[in-house]
């Protein structure tokens, strides 16, 4: 089996399961070894009193991402720690984008980064996650 392959798989079995996730209209449009990308489209429910994206939203996008980028090793992962910057506001029934990208992966412990960006290109948000695997696989090879 290929790492792409892994990954591939790792995500079919995380997603078929993440209720969360597709509640709130995610798709997964790419994922690689230590990589991800997902969307969602603002919603009217996601819109918070100023009429923009509540930030907890583009935070469960980016923790989503890198929830996918981080278990794409066929282990099972967990967040440690999380943080997040917001920089621009999403916008009513603009497509978020968050990309997550792998900075290092040692032993159980691992650190990604994720940039959420809106329709237009422009950076919404910068999520890093801290990971740490624990005992498992998503599925058997």
């Amino acid at each position: 089996m290929t790492a792409e392959d892994r990954a591939a798989r790792s995500a079919q079995v995380m997603w078929s399961t993440d209720q969360a996730s597709q509640a709130l209209g995610m798709e997964i449009t790419a994922v690689s070894p230590g990589g991800a990308v997902l969307t969602m489209r603002v919603r009217d429910e996601m819109l918070n009193g100023h009429g923009i994206c509540h930030g907890g939203y583009i935070f469960t996008l980016a923790d989503s991402a890198f929830a996918f980028a981080c278990n794409s090793y066929n282990q099972l992962v967990v967040a440690q720690e999380n943080t997040i910057t917001y920089l621009a506001p999403g916008q009513p029934g603009e497509l978020l984008t968050a990309t997550a990208v792998e900075q290092s992966k040692t032993g159980r412990s691992g650190v990604y980064d994720v940039t959420v960006t809106g329709e237009d290109g422009r950076k919404v948000a910068l999520f890093r996650g801290l990971s740490r695997q624990i005992k498992g696989q998503h599925f058997e090879e």
